[in-house]
């Protein structure tokens, strides 16, 4: 994680552009015109709209292009508001408050490897510079883009115009839905996923993808997985390294809420898992990772968890808090 993924600024909305039917795009820029940082594909920002209410959105605009950073925020009218105050509050020339880049959804050319991108809806967002990054560097690639009509999907007719060949429309308004069996069904050894959007899209990759090498799936999530209850059910240790304090953490507290009231600054946003934010290195015990960030792999090594929703799987942690 670079210096960068923590650091809070006040940028200016140099522009609002439409991008499809409920999508926006939002131009930030310093407002001493600065380049901003460099950041890579797959990155997001948070947005922080007010005290406790944050926002993660995809970095999709130009890598190149330093002096700004655009995001694309969907409207959803069901949600819990801090899209529609983006699309109606937020006018050019007013400043948001942004941490980041951070990014859990990394993306590198490899020479031999093809890449299939999938995207359902505003997941596209996440993968529009990896598409740049792999054809600049001259891989092979596709993508398969679905949603529920041609004029709600953000860069599906950019994409279409500029790759053609490479890029296929799934819109369920033309019949033309998605089927993920027909799409992964075969394994292939040369061959990474890479998908974001709803988490019934990426369920279904998941399963399809079983009988594929295990690092060949890499998705982004923006709704929380699901999970039953905790493997340690009971109450658990967890000693801060840097203290020398122990917490007993209780059923139904997270690990960030209990160092928190034992006045340990963690910083966090999303709470669900989704975002990577609270990242926190451990030292010693087995975790039970609940998140929606690390990998299968990473998980497995128990070197870092998501303190807002993943808890011990024995009696005790050690956390370098």
């Amino acid at each position: 994680m670079s210096f960068f993924s923590d650091v809070v600024r006040d940028l200016v909305v140099a522009a609002r552009t439409p991008l499809a039917d409920g999508v926006l795009a939002l131009d930030l820029v310093a407002p001493n015109g600065r380049d901003l940082p460099a950041w890579t594909p797959g990155s997001h920002v948070d947005v922080l709209l007010a005290p406790g209410v944050e926002r993660q959105y995809s970095l999709c605009g130009d890598l190149h292009d330093r002096s700004r950073w655009r995001i694309a925020v969907l409207r959803e009218d069901a949600g819990r508001g801090g899209s529609v105050r983006l699309h109606e509050e937020v006018a050019e020339g007013q400043r948001l408050r942004v941490r980041g880049p951070r990014n859990h959804f990394a993306f590198e050319v490899t020479p031999g490897t093809r890449y299939a991108f999938v995207a359902g809806g505003i997941g596209i967002t996440a993968l529009r510079a990896m598409i740049a990054t792999a054809e600049a560097a001259g891989a092979d690639w596709t993508l398969d883009h679905a949603g529920r009509s041609r004029a709600t999907m953000a860069f599906a007719a950019e994409l279409t115009a500029a790759h053609p060949g490479r890029v296929t429309v799934h819109a369920a308004d033309e019949g033309a839905r998605l089927d993920v069996r027909a799409l992964l069904g075969e394994p292939r050894t040369d061959t990474a996923v890479y998908v974001c959007g709803p988490t019934r899209l990426i369920d279904a990759v998941e399963d399809t993808l079983a009988g594929w090498p295990p690092a060949a799936l890499h998705a982004e999530r923006f709704e929380a997985r699901e999970f039953g209850e905790p493997v340690w059910p009971g109450p658990f240790e967890v000693e801060l390294a840097l203290s020398g304090t122990t917490v007993v953490v209780e059923p139904g507290e997270s690990v960030l809420d209990a160092v928190a009231a034992e006045g340990v600054v963690v910083l966090s946003s999303c709470r669900v898992g989704t975002c990577g934010t609270c990242e926190t290195p451990v030292l010693e015990g087995a975790v039970e990772h609940r998140d929606s960030v690390l990998t299968p792999a990473e998980q497995a090594e128990d070197v870092v968890m998501m303190v807002c929703v993943s808890r011990a799987a024995g009696p005790r942690l050690v956390l370098d808090l």
